[in-house]
């Protein structure tokens, strides 16, 4: 029997009614990020919160069932493989999530961001500084 892959995914609101996973948008497409490495996944959580995200819990999660869920919901999905180039969240994101945080509606929604061009993703020297300082609280 083939064991199933473990990923681990950011989600909002996490064991709520109002629980929402983590997306990034690419182009009109919502893309998950699934993370092989939960270290990863923690300091990608990290940098959300650095721009003023609500802060997400890092879920572990069989692959194929988010997998099997995108293919439900017409999202994308990408691995992020473990020690891989830091992958930073987009600088713009969207103003009005699909969920909200303190809504109290049945609907599992889920958070999107517009994914600039590589050259906006650039931080300053103070972000920077706050982000490593984060960082090198992990460990």
């Amino acid at each position: 029997m083939i064991t199933p892959m473990r990923i681990f995914v950011l989600i909002f609101n996490a064991h709520t009614e109002n629980e929402g996973i983590h997306t990034v948008r690419v182009g009109d497409r919502n893309k998950i990020l699934m993370f092989e490495s939960e270290d990863d996944a923690l300091r990608f959580a990290l940098l959300l919160e650095a721009q003023d995200f609500p802060t997400p819990t890092v879920e572990a999660i069989d692959a194929e069932e988010i997998k099997e869920f995108c293919d439900s919901a017409g999202y994308d999905w990408e691995i992020v493989p473990e020690n891989s180039d830091l992958v930073l969240p987009p600088e713009l994101n969207v103003e009005e999530t699909d969920w909200q945080i303190d809504a109290e509606n049945d609907d599992t929604s889920f958070d999107t961001e517009e994914v600039p061009p590589a050259a906006e993703t650039e931080f300053s020297d103070s972000e920077l500084e706050n982000i490593r300082r984060k960082l090198e609280g992990l460990l």
